[in-house]
């Protein structure tokens, strides 16, 4: 019987190299994304590899595609063993310039969207007695900073949704994984939402963090490297919780288990502003 992977968010970074991975590891991959057209290179790698993976739409902001999305999937395969949550994007803008509109939009997407998803395919993994779903958060969800609130607002309730489901699901044979990576190397940063009022009073900070972030992004973690930890977790009889990935995400996680609250940030406040 195959194994059965969905991932959200398939068309790059990633989502493209984690269904590329699962593939490898011979799960039939349902790589599904918002355009379909984009799929053209990882279907191109998939047949010159011999790979099983197909295109599906879906749209985590449209209950209609995840529904008919899943229907395709049971309806061709009947089970579902994992479902990776990447999906999302990154907003960036202190809070004052943001509005009430931009913070729903970021967590329509980035805590919703992942919420519509599991309940789609949360029956089938009942029914089946196993399944894992794995969800990309971030360090950032265990870590506050600057000029990015409403991303981050938006994986700290991702962690939070992870760990509750942790409890509710086991007794039904499904795990919860939550990978946190740092800076990777993606698109991320050429598709990020930025929010600045031109007479913003956050303007200069603004500038400094995304220069950093810019920066960091060009010497970033590969993104086949979450998708080998993914691979790692999926794999495991008894996973982690978490899986950090990146030697920023575990240096600033070190660093914070390490410090009181004022001593990290003052860490942080010397890193971003010194």
């Amino acid at each position: 019987m195959d194994k059965v992977a969905i991932v959200t968010g398939s068309a790059s970074g990633i989502g493209f190299e984690t269904a590329l991975a699962l593939a490898r590891e011979g799960y039939h991959t349902y790589a599904t994304m918002r355009d379909t057209k984009k799929g053209d290179k990882i279907l191109e790698i998939a047949k010159k590899e011999n790979l099983q993976i197909r295109i599906v739409e879906l749209d985590v902001n449209n209950e209609n595609t995840i529904k008919k999305a899943v229907e395709v999937i049971l309806d061709e395969k009947k089970r579902i063993d994992i479902l990776v949550n990447n999906a999302g994007y990154f907003l960036v803008g202190c809070l004052e310039d943001l509005t009430i509109s931009d913070l729903k939009d970021q967590f329509e997407t980035n805590f919703f969207g992942v919420v519509r998803t599991i309940q789609a395919v949360l029956p089938t993994m009942r029914n089946q007695k196993s399944g894992t779903i794995v969800n990309v958060s971030s360090v950032a969800g265990r870590i506050g900073f600057p000029v990015t609130p409403g991303y981050i607002s938006s994986k700290f309730a991702l962690e939070g949704l992870s760990e509750s489901m942790r409890y509710e699901l086991f007794p039904f044979g499904i795990k919860t994984i939550i990978i946190e990576p740092g800076v990777i190397k993606t698109n991320l940063f050429a598709t990020l939402k930025k929010v600045t009022k031109p007479d913003s009073a956050y303007k200069d900070i603004t500038e400094k963090v995304m220069k950093g972030l810019l920066m960091m992004s060009e010497m970033g973690t590969p993104p086949q490297e979450v998708a080998k930890t993914i691979i790692k977790a999926v794999s495991s009889d008894n996973p982690l919780p978490r899986y950090p990935v990146g030697n920023d995400a575990i240096m600033f996680l070190e660093a914070k288990k390490d410090k009181t609250d004022i001593e990290f940030e003052n860490y942080i406040k010397k890193e971003l502003f010194s």
